[in-house]
């Protein structure tokens, strides 16, 4: 089975971002959306949050699973027998930290391939930052994330 990681914060997850993951599983037999749990980042959403909002949007795709992951992201591929990690490209400026990344993971597990998947042109200008921000001023966010996600965020903000 060809199975791939695509990994994220996803604070919270986009139309860019499901965009991506079913790019990805026309390549993949199943892709597993891994959310990472990280210490150094303040996210809007908790953990179980952002997995609950995956799990209505995302988990809804065939093939398509939902998990946690904490440490090195090469680990967590290792351990779910996944031989690519998935990587949205949006910009060239995406680029360098991506190819970095990349290259970091190549020399740390030279058997996880990094794949990497530009989002429709509609979606180049997506961020889940620039969606935060948008909702966080009243403005309608509805075009660039699902339903319950542009909900999650109304609750939050007002």
């Amino acid at each position: 089975m060809r199975r791939a990681i695509y990994p994220g914060s996803f604070d919270p997850v986009t139309n860019g971002h499901l965009d991506v993951i079913e790019r990805a599983r026309k390549l993949f037999d199943e892709v597993i959306v891994a959310v990472a749990h990280n210490d150094e980042k303040q996210p809007l959403f908790s953990l179980e949050e952002r997995l609950e909002l995956l799990r209505e949007t995302a988990a809804k795709i065939d093939h398509v699973r939902i998990a946690e992951f904490n440490g090195l992201l090469v680990e967590f591929a290792r351990a779910q027998k996944a031989g690519a990690v998935i990587r949205g490209l949006r910009a060239v400026s995406d680029f360098e930290f991506e190819f970095q990344m990349a290259l970091m993971n190549r020399k740390l597990d030279a058997a996880v391939e990094t794949i990497f998947l530009m989002p429709k042109e509609e979606y180049t200008y997506l961020s889940s930052r620039i969606v935060k921000e948008i909702a966080r001023l009243g403005g309608d966010v509805s075009s660039l994330v699902p339903v319950c996600v542009a909900k999650a965020l109304s609750r939050k903000f007002h």
